[in-house]
């Protein structure tokens, strides 16, 4: 067995999720649960298909954000993973949806932070064993801290 850590390639403030699924037909069930969750948003979706053919399946509404999947599912090529880049939308917005896909397996991370994937190569295939998503905590908050996080929150319209 060999591992390996992959990097997420994408501009550095683009929100994605990382999961895993089980079936071809994720492709076109999470495309559906996105529209009908925030028709807003631009999204692009790939997902790698683990038996047969074992393709990169990709949708999405957006030709930048399709690529930007297909390039980064590629680069993972491990399992059924699929890879979801998003604009006008947060994570938060759609997650629920998607956990609720019946395809759906695990969510590894729904983030706009640097991500490295890190993957166990055997002969047969690859696997996520997890993610490191953004950098090691540095301490604990202080009060200050306490009310920059409510201030900021409010201010984005996460809270009255």
């Amino acid at each position: 067995m060999e591992l390996k850590i992959i990097k997420i390639d994408k501009p550095a403030d683009m929100n994605f999720i990382l999961g895993q699924s089980h079936f071809i037909k994720t492709v076109e069930d999470i495309y559906e649960a996105v529209v009908s969750t925030n028709a807003n948003i631009k999204f692009g979706l790939a997902f790698c298909e683990s038996s047969g053919p074992a393709l990169v399946r990709f949708v999405g509404n957006d030709s930048n954000l399709i690529d930007l999947a297909k390039k980064n599912a590629m680069n993972i090529a491990a399992g059924h993973i699929f890879i979801l880049f998003m604009e006008n939308g947060f994570p938060i917005n759609i997650l629920n949806t998607i956990k609720m896909v019946p395809e759906v397996c695990h969510i590894y991370c729904a983030t706009a932070n640097p991500v490295e994937v890190i993957i166990a190569e055997t002969e047969q295939g690859r696997g996520i064993l997890g993610v490191v998503d953004g950098i090691k905590t540095k301490g604990i908050e202080t009060d200050d801290d306490i009310k920059f996080r409510k201030d900021f929150l409010r201010k984005i319209g996460y809270k009255l």
